[in-house]
């Protein structure tokens, strides 16, 4: 596995997502409308990026955003094989949020693991 994306909910992706590209020279290189969320994503130099989430309706982020408000939300890793990843999981008594891939963001497939399990970080699996 590799460090693909960390995701941050935000109020306001469009202004967060200029300042991260004038900051980090970080370009956006997707945009799109998700489960209720606008969903950008910046490309870091090096590998990696950041995924800014920002609610259009209620939902996951908006109850985050309300209870914790901005930040760091979750951390995804890329696997070849989600399923196998979720059955080592399993294996290692990781409980899961998502027992079987979903459809994620830019189209991939996606499960994410409690954070009870993982040491307080919410960890998502993202399929390439």
């Amino acid at each position: 596995m590799r460090f693909d994306h960390a995701g941050i909910a935000t109020r306001d992706a469009p202004d967060l997502a200029e300042l991260f590209a004038d900051l980090l020279d970080a370009p956006v290189v997707h945009e799109e409308t998700f489960d209720g969320m606008e969903v950008v994503f910046l490309e870091l130099d090096g590998g990696g990026y950041l995924e800014l989430l920002e609610p259009t309706e209620g939902g996951v982020i908006a109850d985050y955003l309300d209870r914790e408000g901005p930040g760091i939300h979750h951390v995804a890793l890329a696997t070849a094989d989600l399923p196998e990843a979720l059955d080592r999981a399993r294996d290692l008594g990781v409980d899961l949020v998502d027992e079987e891939p979903r459809s994620g963001a830019w189209g991939h497939e996606v499960a994410f693991l409690h954070p009870r399990s993982t040491g307080g970080v919410l960890v998502e699996f993202v399929e390439h």
